[in-house]
């Protein structure tokens, strides 16, 4: 079961995203909010699986709300302006929803969540991820990872023995490699962790590479070293 609240503040568009929830006997509407400060005083007490996020909702902007908390949540942008796309994507998106969209679109959008989730289960057993790499699909051992570098739709995994290209998503990454190994610190870096060398300020040293910590995520990466 999926966990999931709506963040919108248009009447019409939240009971559209209800019904479509309760279409789907694998998600559970734990919450509807019609903005975002209501939303972020809930994400700090409760966990969530999945968030509907409209952009556009009052004082505190979807975006803004994306760049100014840690979402651990899987988010699926809702939204009638697609030039919002690219920075979605950057802040860790799984799927952008252009209004209006159908209940096929909508369900595409969550069998992507459901996927991801799937991976994810299994993590706690594996020391490796498979990604996929041009024509083929690499093992790559969490060990042999230095640190993931997003360049624009693509993240770079720099290891030990070489670089490997992949589409795949940092939101992907972080659902499939616990944090505790390989953990995100800035919106285009993860690095791991037992290959930091030092940490001076807001600058993480591996090998010759000074990676950035951004705020968003400073909090939380210095509770996992601590």
């Amino acid at each position: 079961m999926i966990n999931c609240i709506i963040v919108e503040d248009e009447p019409l568009a939240q009971v559209r995203l209800q019904n479509y929830i309760k279409k789907l006997p694998s998600l559970n509407l734990s919450e509807t909010f019609d903005n975002g400060m209501d939303a972020l005083l809930y994400l700090k007490s409760n966990e969530v699986d999945l968030m509907f996020l409209d952009i556009n909702i009052g004082e505190l902007s979807g975006i803004q709300l994306l760049e100014a908390t840690g979402i651990k949540s899987g988010v699926i942008l809702t939204t009638a302006y697609h030039e919002y796309a690219l920075k979605a994507y950057d802040l860790k998106v799984v799927d952008y929803l252009l209004k209006p969209y159908t209940f096929e679109r909508f369900l595409q959008a969550v069998e992507r969540v459901e996927d991801i989730v799937k991976k994810s289960e299994p993590v706690k057993n594996k020391s490796y991820i498979f990604v996929k790499t041009e024509y083929r699909l690499e093992k790559i051992p969490f060990s042999d990872i230095l640190y993931i570098e997003g360049m624009r739709d693509y993240r770079r995994i720099h290891t030990i023995h070489k670089k490997i290209m992949t589409l795949q998503t940092f939101k992907e990454f972080e659902l499939q490699i616990p944090s505790n190994i390989i953990c995100r610190v800035h919106k285009s870096f993860m690095v791991s962790v037992d290959k930091i060398e030092a940490i001076e300020k807001d600058k993480i040293k591996i090998r010759e590479k000074i990676i950035p910590i951004s705020e968003m995520y400073k909090k939380d990466f210095f509770k996992l070293i601590q």
